[in-house]
């Protein structure tokens, strides 16, 4: 097998497809220190500004997404693909990778694309039950396809199709604090029971909502919160954490999720697939959201997957006003439910991702 020294790694939009390239990246340069890798990422969107903290140069296209509500707009978003389509190609016969992967998200589309005319070779990282649309197109020429979940072969060539789970952060698995000691860490107090809610990168209107109108049923209860509200809601952190004792913390963004993943006696979350690998990973006892905003509601497949094997428990977007904090409150308090929850997860998880991945890489580049 020969040694490739030039990769592109293309895609973003969300920390859901960020922090699996990243950990693919590290994966790559911790087999083969002195590997040239390259991000190719979407102009204005967070992998511009979370590539290059991790160690890596990136490039952006100026690609957006289709507006499906006013299509008028499309103009601009067809006008800007094009001229992604003409970077991307610039970018592949200038740069002369040995192989590009793709992990979904905007910028993903034009430069696979770009690449598979050129023939170099692809690899795409699925992280969904249900794949994206740009995944689907570029999955006929891939040579290899990583995904998470079964159900995503039937939307690909099937030999191509490798079960490798999904890639997560080393970081939020190498926490080396007990819960009580990340508690305190966190100015949290180590003797009370702790939830973390996060969003996702972006925020989740409804969580967020539920939330800021359950505050004072936290503290009531003793109960400790660290709430991740995204960057988009930013904004209305002060307004809803007002009055509230130190015991309610929020955040647009939490740096260190390891630390703050080792602290939570409960997560609640969307049930994106990346955050269902960490939870696994883990081994946290989950309440999931399943954001109703996806494609074929892949979302609540995936949470639906784990209630069936009592690994987590699910609240609709549409109940969650009413019920999300109440459940919440009851199964923190319930030990014994969360233990149960605990194992059920921990046995669901595909563990060494990304050195599979890599492994798929090398055998594509090598085709």
């Amino acid at each position: 097998m020969n040694e490739i020294q030039r990769v592109i790694i293309s895609g973003g939009g969300t920390g859901g497809h960020i922090f699996p390239a990243i950990a693919i990246a590290n994966a790559l340069r911790s087999r083969y220190p002195g590997i040239d890798i390259l991000f190719v990422g979407a102009e204005g969107r967070m992998e511009m500004e979370r590539v290059p903290k991790a160690g890596y140069p990136i490039v952006g296209l100026p690609v957006s997404g289709f507006d499906r509500r006013r299509l008028w707009r499309n103009f601009k978003v067809l006008w800007r693909l094009w001229k992604s389509m003409r970077k991307a190609r610039r970018l592949i016969r200038d740069y002369k990778p040995q192989i590009a992967v793709g992990v979904g998200g905007y910028a993903s589309g034009p430069t696979l694309k770009a690449a598979q005319r050129a023939g170099i070779p692809t690899v795409l990282q699925e992280q969904n039950s249900y794949p994206g649309v740009t995944n689907k197109m570029l999955g006929k020429k891939a040579l290899a396809i990583c995904t998470a979940y079964e159900e995503a072969a039937r939307f690909f060539p099937g030999s191509h199709v490798v079960l490798t789970g999904n890639p997560v952060r080393a970081a939020l698995l190498d926490c080396p604090l007990t819960p009580a000691e990340a508690k305190k860490q966190l100015g949290f107090d180590p003797s009370k029971p702790l939830v973390l809610v996060v969003g996702g990168s972006l925020g989740a209107r409804t969580i967020n909502l539920s939330m800021a109108a359950g505050l004072r049923k936290f503290t009531d209860a003793g109960i400790q919160l660290l709430w991740q509200t995204g960057k988009a809601y930013e904004a209305q952190i002060p307004e809803a954490t007002r009055d509230m004792p130190p015991t309610v913390r929020a955040t647009a963004f939490i740096d260190d999720m390891g630390l703050a993943y080792r602290a939570a006696d409960l997560v609640v979350s969307r049930a994106g697939a990346g955050t269902i690998s960490e939870l696994q990973l883990l081994g946290k006892p989950a309440l999931l959201v399943p954001s109703p905003n996806v494609a074929e509601d892949h979302q609540r497949k995936n949470a639906q997957a784990l209630v069936n094997h009592q690994a987590a428990e699910m609240v609709l977007d549409s109940e969650a006003p009413a019920s999300l904090v109440d459940s919440a409150i009851r199964l923190v308090g319930d030990s014994g439910r969360l233990e149960r929850l605990g194992k059920g997860i921990s046995a669901m998880a595909l563990r060494e991702s990304s050195d599979r991945i890599v492994d798929e890489i090398m055998r594509a580049a090598d085709r």
